[in-house]
């Protein structure tokens, strides 16, 4: 069955349907990994976005559900240049056709990813409608206009948990999680490291999170725009000097913003698992896991965060650090998942704050 996909600016391309049929609409973004498809599609990050693989084959090793980042995909639909109907893998349970149709998602191949991407990065990333059958292009370009903006929508209200959940209850300290949209790999990398891990929604107060006792706080990733979050900001504000906090990706905006930062849409984002970040104290340079569409502004940080991490490739902030509290964050994902494991030795240096020791620089 045919299907296209149309952006704002009136750019459409056409493909083949795969997974379920159907008519969605979201943020058109790209993403630069060659593997790692199940994980970027179950990520909560990406809630409220049409998603576009760059490299062009799709599939090939199926999918199993231990790979998932969260129990069901979060995307509103993907796009490929081509996908693999005969995986091998040892461990696959099913195609990734059959993945998205279980989800009841769409996806489009046959497409030209290339020329989308190239469009993608010279006009930003755009509100899309990818719809099956020969709709006309006229009609999906109108409607991809009139779609909400991502900024406009409670996306992290959607991915948070409703309730407080509890994880190695026999771990040696525990770490209440501000649960905006985690991955499951957080958590993984928490008690891998003998904590117990307590996760909350958003929007719990922080004098109910002082109630769990915690020796320390982690702000999770999750989508859309930090500035939407404001009980996530507030609560925050209110942890810092109390507890040991790490922020991750947009954890690490809503610290900027909890302590008087700025925060601002970027053209396209960052997307991909080879992301160059640069520590400024080692001058070590770590290759990453990203997936965020906005960044903390350079020019407006309080007197007291430092940038501790910069992106080689456009110099945007990729770490802060308080000069005197132990509280630290970075934009990129050290749990990976997937993506290289560079950066592993954050869930140390967390570990090491919510035991007592200094804070590593």
């Amino acid at each position: 069955m045919v299907g296209k996909l149309a952006l704002e600016d009136g750019y459409v391309v056409a493909g083949q349907v795969f997974g379920t049929p159907g008519d969605t609409w979201g943020e058109v973004v790209f993403n630069t990994s060659m593997t790692g498809y199940q994980e970027i599609l179950s990520d909560p990050s990406y809630c409220g976005q049409l998603l576009v693989m760059t490299y062009p084959l799709m599939g090939n090793y199926g999918v199993a559900e231990l790979d998932c980042e969260a129990p069901r995909p979060h995307v509103r639909g993907l796009v490929v240049r081509e996908v693999c109907a005969a995986p091998s893998n040892w461990h696959l349970e099913s195609t990734l056709e059959s993945f998205l149709k279980r989800h009841r998602l769409m996806g489009l191949a046959g497409v030209d990813t290339r020329a989308l991407v190239r469009r993608i990065r010279d006009q930003g990333a755009m509100r899309g409608v990818m719809a099956a059958g020969d709709v006309p292009d006229a009609e999906l370009v109108a409607r991809a206009r009139a779609a909400p903006e991502l900024g406009s929508q409670s996306l992290v209200a959607t991915v948070s948990p409703k309730r407080p959940s509890e994880h190695n209850p026999l771990g040696s300290h525990t770490v209440v999680l501000i649960d905006t949209g985690s991955k499951a790999g957080i958590i993984r990398d928490l008690v891998k490291r003998d904590m117990r891990v307590i996760a909350v929604p958003y929007d719990y107060p922080a004098e109910e999170i002082l109630a769990l006792r915690p020796a320390g706080v982690l702000l999770s990733n999750g989508p859309g725009d930090p500035r939407s979050v404001e009980a996530t900001v507030r609560s925050t504000g209110q942890l810092v000097g109390r507890v040991p906090i790490m922020g991750i990706c947009l954890g690490h905006q809503v610290l900027a913003l909890a302590l008087g930062g700025q925060t601002r849409k970027m053209k396209f984002g960052h997307r991909g698992a080879n992301h160059p970040v640069l520590e400024r104290s080692s001058g070590r340079v770590y290759i990453t896991a990203q997936n965020h569409g906005y960044t903390v502004d350079a020019a407006g940080l309080p007197a007291e965060l430092e940038a501790s991490h910069t992106n080689i490739n456009d110099g945007t902030v990729e770490g802060l650090r308080h000069r005197t509290l132990p509280v630290f964050s970075v934009q990129y994902h050290p749990e990976a998942s997937p993506g290289p494991r560079d950066s592993q030795y954050l869930f140390d240096r967390f570990a090491g704050a919510v035991a007592g020791r200094p804070l590593e620089v």
